[in-house]
């Protein structure tokens, strides 16, 4: 792509490295047809292709946000499937984030709109925040059936059972079992703390029994995706810069073999910490160290090897989504399918799978008609495989997912558990052992 910017442009390096990114796009459409937003709309400018000119015309002008860019942006989940799709290597995700910054910075939205993005980006992150406005949204999340849009979206959030703090979020240090081949840090992250601590306990007791010594850093909180995705990149930068600092200063002091995410879209803002902070000269040796040790608990696992899993605990069926963020954002699908066939698991593929539930952080409360189209179809093939059950390995999809079939939803972690001597999940307590 011919892109014009002027020398005094690319001096700024942030313009420098959008310009090479619209470069590198070929025009090719091929990101068309995996693009879950175009798909359903079929505009054009609701497809990475579109998209990107309504970027390059932006930044080439050096001007304000407008009304139409910002709602062809606002409605990119960030999914990253095109990114898969691309021929060229297009870098996508950077670009849109830088546009969302851009427009966060340069056009000033309606001011219920501002107020509901700026509430989300800081009581999401913080467990203790959340878990006081879910408590006080109870008595109004009963009102949920009688709204639509954003604000039934978040009355129906609001409705989920919410948990006080697990004994997993404490700063500590779980001993491994057996002889220690390898210690990791836990990142327990934030709003998956509140809406299902089971998670990390499983994630936990799962490592620990293969051998990881498992440390919850102090001050290691939110790896600052949501504040960013949501384009409030000072917010986010704080809330990544103090997880970072946290995590580096533990593997500094004591060691660290992995820095471990159950959640994917934390694992993806992660393993992109050094590009977040490539110029920030005091945080950029920390951030990208920490972003060498990052791993998907998934690719922990497989690279110990599953150990202890005895009979399979059911023999019901079991659908695998990957979100998005795994599949796509850190290119890992061959290893969570593969742990739970080790661990006995029927494992099922869905059809379709490369498309999005519609969860994508907090889009399918800014967006909840098109995340309520995405989490119906995503259901309906899910539904489609006749299994019994749904593992994923993010709590932003097992949430959405949850809300469209009356299927129990797991974390991958918690099958893998359950199978080599952890309790049953909590989920699947009304499901019959197969």
């Amino acid at each position: 792509m011919q892109t014009h910017f002027s020398e005094s442009q690319l001096a700024h390096p942030a313009l420098a490295q959008a310009n090479e990114v619209l470069r590198t796009c070929v025009h090719c459409g091929l990101c068309l047809s995996t693009c879950p937003t175009y798909t359903i709309l079929g505009d054009e400018r609701d497809s990475p292709r579109g998209r990107i000119y309504l970027i390059k015309d932006m930044l080439e002008a050096d001007a304000p946000a407008d009304a139409t860019v910002t709602r062809h942006i606002d409605r990119c989940l960030s999914c990253l499937s095109c990114m898969t799709t691309c021929p060229a290597g297009v870098d996508y995700m950077h670009l849109v984030d830088h546009a969302r910054g851009h427009i966060e910075r340069t056009w000033k939205r309606a001011p219920a709109e501002r107020a509901l993005r700026t509430a989300l980006s800081i009581v999401l992150p913080r467990p203790g925040l959340a878990r006081l406005a879910l408590l006080a949204a109870r008595g109004p999340a009963l009102l949920a059936p009688l709204f639509g849009g954003r604000l039934g979206a978040l009355l129906r959030l609001a409705g989920r059972p919410s948990y006080g703090p697990s004994w997993v979020e404490r700063p500590q240090v779980i001993p491994a079992r057996g002889a220690r081949r390898a210690r990791v840090a836990l990142l327990t992250g934030c709003i998956q703390s509140v809406l299902r601590p089971e998670i990390n306990e499983a994630a936990a007791r799962l490592l620990a029994r293969q051998g990881c010594e498992v440390v919850i850093v102090r001050g290691a909180g939110c790896c600052g995706a949501l504040s960013h995705h949501l384009g409030d990149e000072e917010r986010g930068r704080a809330q990544a810069g103090r997880t970072a600092a946290a995590l580096a200063r533990e593997a500094s002091a004591r060691g660290l073999d992995a820095v471990v995410a159950t959640a994917s879209g934390c694992g993806t803002m992660l393993k992109d910490y050094g590009h977040l902070f490539r110029d920030d000269e005091a945080r950029a040796a920390d951030a990208a160290a920490v972003a060498g040790l990052a791993r998907d608990i998934s690719e922990v696992l497989d690279e110990l090897g599953l150990a202890g899993a005895g009979p399979p605990p059911t023999t019901v069926p079991v659908a695998y989504h990957s979100a998005c963020s795994l599949q796509h954002g850190q290119r890992i699908e061959r290893q969570p399918m593969a742990l739970l066939e080790a661990a006995g698991f029927t494992v099922r593929t869905i059809p379709d799978g490369h498309l999005c539930c519609g969860s994508a952080g907090t889009y399918n409360m800014m967006q909840p008609d098109l995340a309520g189209t995405l989490g119906a179809r995503k259901a309906a093939a899910i539904e489609g495989t006749g299994a019994a059950l749904v593992a994923a390995g993010n709590i932003g999809c097992m949430v959405q997912i949850a809300s469209h079939t009356a299927l129990p939803v797991v974390h991958t972690a918690e099958l893998l558990d359950w199978a080599t001597g952890g309790p049953r999940p909590p989920a699947l307590q009304r499901l019959a052992a197969g």
